[in-house]
């Protein structure tokens, strides 16, 4: 028996994008753990930030130079006492000094500025002689001073629970004295490479045989997206053996699988799949590469427990279990996985859903293709600013590697687009 590839189940690249992105959202959040602030770097955070008293928590100088009163630079040049200096850190007796009219105070960037002060002038307009200060340009009320609170307030959400913690979500925690978060445990992905042609990469391949390479480009994919991979044996072209690699796959939190989904004699994975009761979202994206792409799920136990040390909010994970079977050639799998299961994987990390993210440049040399699919195609973007291009890599098709390592981008072109000129906006995909 076969699963269902009519085809009402090969779906539009949008239409499968929305599916799989419906999918996502619907995922409940996973257990959490509490980690030291630095060895959470690139995890979810489980928990919120807020601030815990306003930032900047003093009106801060954002340049060297003197604070004033800007009414007293009405008339240039002016000339004004200076009665101090305040520089960035501890203030003498914890209090803020007092600016009056007709006074200045030499400050430093990060400083304080005086009660009174409504302004600072850059020193480079400024020369001082015998405690007078000459101002040959005059400034605007709040000009180079950042009010009290003016980043945030106190008790103000900083940084919101499935926010991905990068340098400045780190930094934003650090600040407010956070050197434990909570953040969500890493889902576990299943990661199943088929095929009676593949081969252990530290073997030696017969004349019909290949590595295994799809395996470590989607392991290296599943980190980057914020899971941890578990890595199956390669599954043979053979149903019992396929059979009993894939339920065990489907006791980690998402299971992928490469190869055995297109329409071949030996393309078993679907076979099994429908066997294992599996529901189909879809068999196939009209796409290239990655036509033959399978989206489903099957209904399973509740998932692992959680780890030591690790809470669960809410219930445990949902009793079905997605799956992703992308096809085997290493480029399709490699975009696929962009496409249609990094959402899912994010999901179920715990981060808030995202859309794919494009932009456009020039297109350097012509492109002609066939219409009816979307074409995501290795290319490389350079140039500088606005004047960036974007060409194809020359490549064999969607086993072809090194082609793939030696892009930076993806040219993605319309499914009723057949030829388009040199120096045409394109759009592009940088992953």
């Amino acid at each position: 028996m076969r699963a269902p590839s009519t085809e009402s189940l090969v779906l539009t690249f949008e239409d499968a994008r929305r599916v799989a992105e419906r999918h996502a959202s619907q995922v409940p959040p996973g257990a959490s753990e509490t980690l030291d602030l630095l060895l959470s770097a690139g995890r979810v955070l489980a928990e919120t930030i807020v601030a815990d008293r306003d930032i900047p928590p003093f009106p801060r100088s954002t340049r060297d130079g003197y604070a004033v009163l800007a009414s007293d630079l009405a008339r240039l040049p002016a000339k004004l006492k200076v009665i101090g200096e305040i520089k960035a850190g501890p203030l003498p007796g914890g209090v803020l000094p007092t600016l009056n009219p007709g006074e200045t105070f030499s400050i430093m960037t990060g400083a304080p500025a005086p009660q009174g002060a409504d302004a600072v002038v850059m020193v480079e307009y400024t020369s001082q002689q015998d405690g007078v200060v000459e101002f040959t340009k005059g400034v605007a009320p709040g000009e180079n001073i950042v009010a009290q609170g003016a980043e945030a307030q106190r008790c103000d959400l900083l940084v919101d629970s499935g926010a991905l913690l990068n340098e400045a979500a780190i930094a934003l925690a650090a600040s407010v004295g956070k050197s434990k978060v909570k953040v969500f445990v890493r889902p576990r992905v299943a990661i199943l490479t088929t095929g009676d042609e593949i081969v252990a990469i530290d073997a030696q391949p017969g004349p019909a045989q290949i590595r295994n390479s799809n395996t470590y480009s989607l392991a290296v994919q599943v980190q980057e997206a914020g899971g941890d991979p578990v890595l199956l044996p390669i599954a043979p072209d053979e149903p019992r053996r396929l059979r009993q690699l894939i339920e065990e796959g489907l006791g980690s939190d998402l299971l992928l699988m490469t190869g055995g989904v297109s329409m071949g004699r030996y393309d078993l994975v679907e076979q099994v799949l429908a066997e294992l009761q599996a529901e189909f979202f879809f068999t196939g994206a009209r796409i290239q590469p990655g036509k033959p792409v399978v989206f489903g799920r099957c209904q399973c136990g509740s998932g692992r427990p959680a780890r030591s040390g690790a809470s669960a909010p809410g219930s445990s994970r949902a009793s079905h279990k997605y799956f992703f079977g992308l096809p085997g050639n290493p480029v399709s799998t490699m975009v696929t996985f962009e496409l249609f299961a990094r959402s899912m994987l994010e999901a179920l990390a715990g981060m808030r859903p995202r859309p794919l993210a494009f932009l456009h440049a020039r297109l350097k040399s012509e492109i002609r293709v066939k219409t009816g699919l979307t074409r995501f195609l290795p290319a490389i973007l350079s140039g500088e600013y606005e004047q960036s291009h974007v060409e194809l890599v020359p490549w064999q098709g969607s086993g072809d590697i090194a082609a793939r390592a030696r892009s930076n981008c993806f040219i993605v072109i319309p499914p009723d687009r057949e030829h388009i000129l040199a120096g045409e906006w394109v759009a592009v995909m940088l992953r």
